[in-house]
């Protein structure tokens, strides 16, 4: 079994575990054609039913400048089938550039994102009920490559030993995951006031009957994090995220955050503060959707690109925007942007006032 062989049978038999019978919806890029052939084998093989969708070059990027608000408002019938009936979804991102080329209007960004909010909406309420088993994943391209710094052949590998490809028997290796954070989460379940604190950070929020999630390679791959929903108004304080972050290919780095119940009252950014300006206009925007701590020992430098940096042990995250329903959140918006902090470095996390988290670790397993 070669290495995109053994990624196809992890993404369809681990991470959503497709079984005979059920309909499984990718969406993915021309470029990943080589993994998505091999996903569509596996999942034939399992007795499921595989649809694919690949966009080509410059395809979103045509649409938003050539359309008219009707052509914008158009749902793929393929993706509406996805979201609303199918039983597994997964995106295999495999980017053209590794940061856009140019900007499309951004008031046809609205009208288009705006005509697909209620299927986001169906997306996030069914993946929470279960009914949707989703994976999102990545396949190497020189695109994502050159945002890390990297070769092709670099950023491969570091994507294949991320999941455990390399191993004999990766999905063993996700359960054993599976096992060690399942004893983070059984702890943090019974808390209700976190605190994060580090360099530039200060700030607390409220998880009470807030559930936290075990993430461990079933809807992202890779995985390695533990997440939740904050209760909304009780966040406050000041978090600083030193690592960069990036929104629809542009980067935005040294973003400090203020909140006040539970708010964004002001923002800053060393790079990319134009941008981060109209993402905080959105609805929904200045409040947080999520706060997750990256368990994630194999990756320990930032990429540039979240699926692999929000996961990095030894950080933590918060996003703004659309919140996970599974977690009880109730914040919704059509953005959910990750943001990363470093806690390696004298971090701390307290968990009703006892210190469970420092420099990177947990101090309970």
């Amino acid at each position: 079994m070669n290495i995109l062989e053994k990624y196809a049978d992890l993404l369809v038999n681990y991470c959503v575990s497709l079984q005979a019978g059920q309909k499984l919806y990718v969406q993915s890029s021309t470029l990943a054609e080589p993994l998505v052939r091999e996903v569509y084998r596996a999942a034939l093989r399992v007795g499921g039913i595989a649809l694919v969708s690949l966009d080509f070059r410059d395809q979103g990027l045509i649409l938003l400048e050539e359309s008219g608000e009707e052509q914008l408002q158009f749902i793929d019938p393929y993706y509406k089938l996805g979201m609303t009936e199918f039983d597994a979804y997964m995106h295999i991102r495999a980017p053209f550039y590794s940061i856009s080329p140019k900007s499309a209007p951004y008031e046809k960004q609205q009208i288009y994102s705006k005509a697909r909010a209620p299927y986001s909406k169906i997306y996030s309420e069914r993946t929470a009920k279960l009914e949707l088993k989703r994976n999102l994943c990545e396949y190497p391209t020189i695109a994502h490559a050159q945002n890390a710094g990297m070769t092709l052949e670099e950023f491969s590998d570091f994507i294949y030993h991320a999941c455990f490809l390399n191993e004999e028997n990766p999905a063993e290796e996700w359960r054993k995951v599976s096992r060690f954070q399942q004893q983070i989460v059984d702890v943090l379940n019974t808390k209700d006031l976190i605190r994060y604190k580090g360099e530039g950070t200060d700030i607390s929020f409220r998880v009470k009957d807030r559930i936290w999630i075990n993430s461990d390679g079933k809807t992202n791959m890779p995985s390695g994090e533990v997440y939740t929903a904050p209760i909304e108004e009780t966040v406050n304080g000041t978090i600083h995220f030193s690592y960069p972050s990036m929104y629809q290919g542009q980067e935005v780095e040294g973003i400090t955050l203020w909140v006040k119940d539970g708010r964004i009252e002001k923002w800053e950014a060393k790079k990319g503060k134009a941008l981060l300006d109209k993402i905080m206009a959105i609805e929904g925007a200045r409040y947080f959707g999520e706060v997750a701590i990256g368990t994630n020992t194999r990756i320990q430098r930032p990429v540039k690109n979240i699926l692999y940096d929000e996961k990095i042990g030894g950080t933590v995250h918060m996003a703004v925007g659309q919140t996970y329903y599974q977690c009880g959140g109730k914040n919704q918006s059509s953005i959910h942007w990750d943001m990363i902090a470093d806690m390696k470095n004298g971090g701390e996390i307290f968990a009703d006032g006892e210190k469970i988290y420092e420099s990177g670790k947990f101090l309970f397993v």
